[in-house]
């Protein structure tokens, strides 16, 4: 496996724990529909909560957060209706992204809720 992907495992790890230790429940990992995938349906509250995680070595050239782009967003709003669609969820949707910056072991994460609002159209 390329180190990047390694990178990415790790934070995908480390963000479910960091979930888990805020009292989410996860209800799937890596869930996919076809090329959609989510990284981390969880629940909290009344919500359903999409999560994607952004993991990076170095905030050098871009904090991960920014790399969810405007085509990013809508792929998750598609993999999103799915997930609804396949499990008959009833609850309000909100999508969070974890940064995280670092090695394996020494990760910074930042749970930055209700990041984005789905587009109107």
């Amino acid at each position: 496996m390329a180190a990047h992907n390694e990178i990415g495992k790790a934070g995908e790890e480390a963000a479910t724990r960091l979930l888990q230790e805020k009292g989410y429940t996860i209800r799937h990992r890596n869930w996919r529909s076809g090329r959609k995938e989510l990284d981390i349906v969880a629940e909290n509250d009344n919500f359903l909560v999409v999560v994607e995680v952004k993991t990076r070595s170095t905030s050098t050239f871009e904090y991960p957060e920014d790399a969810v782009s405007a085509l990013k967003i809508r792929r998750l709003i598609h993999a999103t209706d799915a997930y609804i669609r396949c499990f008959h969820i009833n609850k309000e949707v909100r999508f969070d992204v974890i940064s995280i910056i670092g090695e394996p072991g020494n990760f910074t994460l930042e749970h930055i809720e209700d990041s984005f609002l789905p587009p109107a159209n």
